[in-house]
């Protein structure tokens, strides 16, 4: 990666911090007598000053790294909302629409990726259309393909991963030679994907083998090219040294 794009990823993960204690300083504490008593000062605030932070570290870092990470890796260009108009089969519509369901209701037998794809593949087309509006978290084009990816937080609820999934088969259907992607920044259990272990999701996509589930390391190298997870995480570490000294003197 170039210096100009590990400035531009210094600056983001440099103003999420700055960010956080701009607002810790700036607030007046909520008053928890109880929490005071039994615990301590010190602890009430750095407990609350975490909370600010991940909130900073929310879905505009991700989305806005990704696409520094996408084009970094040569991507021609990339956008973070990006919409996207597509026409599909009805009846391929409704099938898409009638898995997401039986997904939801629980009677859907196969969850994973290659099987529902194939399904929906083999039923015949009515010869009608309907146009449909899909939303990317990050769109990427490199290579002569377009490239979508929904991402969400770590411990995404089930709506959240039936919608993403559902945007994944549309896009899938209805824009040719293209790759789809659901992806996860990191795994809060551990860095292999099979430790993965929040169950409401998991019920939508096979998490464990689905090529479309991208979880930590996969998502960024896939992304960014082999390589940037690791890449990231030293940049971090570099802009922690100067953030860790700021973070001192509030206490």
């Amino acid at each position: 990666m170039n210096a100009e794009y590990r400035g531009l990823i210094a600056n983001e993960f440099r103003n999420c911090v700055q960010g956080t204690i701009d607002r810790i300083t700036r607030n007046e504490q909520t008053y928890r007598p109880f929490h005071t008593a039994l615990l301590s000062e010190d602890v009430i605030f750095w407990s609350a000053f975490e909370r600010s932070f991940s909130t900073s570290f929310g879905q505009r870092v991700i989305e806005e790294l990704a696409r520094l990470v996408a084009l970094a890796n040569g991507a021609d260009d990339a956008a973070k909302q990006r919409e996207t108009y597509i026409k599909i089969d009805e009846a391929v519509n409704n099938a898409i629409h009638n898995h997401i369901q039986e997904l939801r209701d629980n009677v859907c037998q196969e969850r994973d990726w290659d099987t529902t794809v194939q399904k929906i593949s083999a039923i015949p087309n009515t010869g009608k259309t309907r146009t449909i509006r899909v939303i990317s978290d990050l769109w990427w084009h490199k290579n002569g393909q377009d490239n979508f990816i929904s991402l969400k937080t770590v411990k995404p609820n089930i709506d959240q991963t039936a919608v993403a999934k559902e945007d994944c088969l549309h896009l899938a259907f209805g824009v040719k030679n293209c790759n789809v992607y659901f992806g996860l920044p990191y795994n809060p259990f551990g860095e292999k994907r099979e430790l993965y272990n929040f169950h409401p999701p998991m019920g939508i996509f096979d998490f464990r083998h689905d090529p479309v589930v991208l979880i930590g390391r996969d998502m960024w190298d896939t992304i960014g090219g082999v390589g940037c997870y690791d890449e990231l995480l030293e940049i971090a570490s570099q802009v922690g040294k100067e953030t860790r000294e700021s973070i001192r003197g509030l206490r």
